[in-house]
């Protein structure tokens, strides 16, 4: 058998003249400096400017030029900051910040392990966009094929380290393979927020109730939901609470809104805005239960006079929104000694949260211990605020699988930011830093004079409501007894 000699290939050598191939450069290094310059024209457009004018003018020309255009800046960000920021400052950085992160980016995304090798390449996700915002800037990623927002959930604290800011919040976008990495440089909520206006007749579908990280009032919706407060000692439960009734303050004046109060500690929480709440029970745990199942009587009739006829209850002075607020729950669910009226408060509590919202009876319970046994109805809370937290397992504890890793960092909250939060609802994956606003006891009871029933309302004064007999007080007289008040107005005394 004979052997075959390779094949030998050999280039060819074409011969160019010197002065074909100093054209050739030249074409190719002026096309590359005209895709610069119009790709970057933020800056070659104003060199090129001042360029035109030292030409013309000499330096007289640009120095004018300049300080022209300086004077034109200051006076701009003097009369309308906000435009200022919006169309000149924020535009600038965010191109700049762009820049600075791809310096980091493959660094950064070789060690989270987001580069993907493939084919004997290697591809890594793609910043298509950088947003610069206060305090914060938001990415837009391209990922790779195969990849999923929660791989970059998963690594959003070795992101915070290695881009050196606050936090990274990971949320996903409306199309399928783009992510957003909102990078929180400094803590806009590091002030204190003071107490928000009262609207005369509230928006249940838009609460105003503190501020978030971007700066904008946050508003949460009360309609078709059961609202969740956890939070260790001192981690601001009272701030959501009262900032809740603030923004129902308005309705409870005009009679829409009743509150009903529970405050297993004797009423040192919820006492400074007493006249508020139209039943209150701080003291006897049968006169607590009682109130429940009250409330749970009530959600019966009206599912029974609103079956058939509309899917969502509509406050009125005559069937007005009950909100039932809980200042620490694990007491009644976890820590009551007797087993039979813990268990009876388990259920009224199950059937409330399961049927009340459709029909205007709405839960706000606030707690501390968010272990399983003490909150064994996690999950009939659609809003879900976790506020700072003692471990990061409470975390997904109280606010749901993978959240923290989506940056609810709860146990990173320092003590010295009472009232910061993450706020949850089901269905979106993605949570919300709040700070909520901060009343003080003079502020509780400055509301609780003004917008009790019979209030005052932007400056026009509310009648009250015609009295009605009280149940009879006394010892065993359920939500009249022993630690619950009623007076004949149905308010608390």
């Amino acid at each position: 058998m004979m052997l075959q000699r390779p094949v030998m290939v050999r280039t060819p050598v074409v011969r160019v003249p010197l002065w074909l191939m100093a054209i050739w450069w030249c074409l190719k290094t002026l096309t590359l400096a005209v895709v610069v310059a119009v790709r970057w024209w933020w800056i070659s457009a104003p060199v090129l400017a001042l360029a035109g004018l030292w030409w013309r003018l000499g330096w007289p020309g640009p120095v004018a030029a300049l300080v022209a255009v300086a004077g034109g800046l200051v006076a701009w960000y003097s009369i309308d900051r906000a435009s200022f920021d919006k169309w000149c400052w924020l535009r600038l950085l965010s191109r700049w910040r762009r820049f600075t992160y791809r310096r980091r980016w493959w660094s950064a995304m070789s060690t989270a392990g987001l580069v993907v090798r493939f084919n004997g390449r290697e591809l890594l996700p793609e910043v298509k966009k950088v947003a610069a915002r206060r305090g914060l800037d938001v990415l837009l990623v391209r990922m790779v094929t195969g990849q999923i927002p929660e791989d970059f959930a998963k690594v959003s604290e070795r992101f915070a380290h290695t881009f050196g800011v606050v936090g990274v919040r990971v949320r996903p976008h409306r199309k399928p393979g783009l992510v957003y990495l909102t990078m929180v440089r400094r803590d806009p909520l590091a002030g204190v927020v003071p107490v928000l206006p009262v609207a005369s007749t509230p928006d249940f579908r838009a609460l105003p109730l503190g501020v978030r990280e971007d700066g904008q009032t946050y508003e949460l919706r009360l309609f078709g939901t059961q609202v969740l407060v956890a939070g260790a000692t001192g981690a601001g439960k009272g701030s959501v609470i009262w900032s809740f009734v603030r923004s129902l303050a308005g309705g409870v004046a005009s009679g829409q809104v009743r509150l009903w109060g529970f405050d297993p500690k004797g009423g040192m929480e919820l006492g400074p805005g007493l006249p508020l709440f139209a039943k209150f029970a701080c003291e006897d745990y049968a006169a607590m239960a009682d109130l429940l199942d009250q409330a749970v009587t009530v959600a019966r009739e009206r599912a029974a006079r609103l079956r058939g006829h509309t899917r969502q209850h509509t406050p009125t002075t005559d069937e007005p929104l009950i909100v039932l607020v809980v200042d620490e729950l694990a007491a009644l669910t976890a820590y009551l000694a007797d087993r039979k009226l813990k268990e009876r408060i388990r259920a009224a509590l199950g059937l409330l949260l399961t049927q009340g919202r459709a029909v205007g009876v709405h839960v706000l319970a606030a707690l501390q211990d968010p272990r399983k046994e003490v909150l064994p109805f996690r999950d009939l809370f659609p809003t879900r605020i976790g506020l700072r937290l003692a471990e990061s397992s409470q975390v997904d504890l109280v606010l749901g699988d993978g959240m923290r890793d989506r940056g609810a960092v709860c146990d990173q909250i320092p003590q010295a930011l009472p009232g910061v939060g993450f706020v949850v609802l089901d269905g979106d994956p993605t949570p919300v830093r709040v700070r909520f606003s901060f009343l003080a006891d003079d502020d509780i009871r400055d509301m609780a004079g003004t917008y009790r029933p019979g209030g005052v309302i932007d400056g026009h004064t509310v009648p009250p409501r015609k009295p009605r007999p009280g149940p009879a007080s006394g010892p065993g007289s359920g939500a009249g007894g022993r630690g619950s008040r009623e007076n004949g107005w149905g308010l608390a005394a």
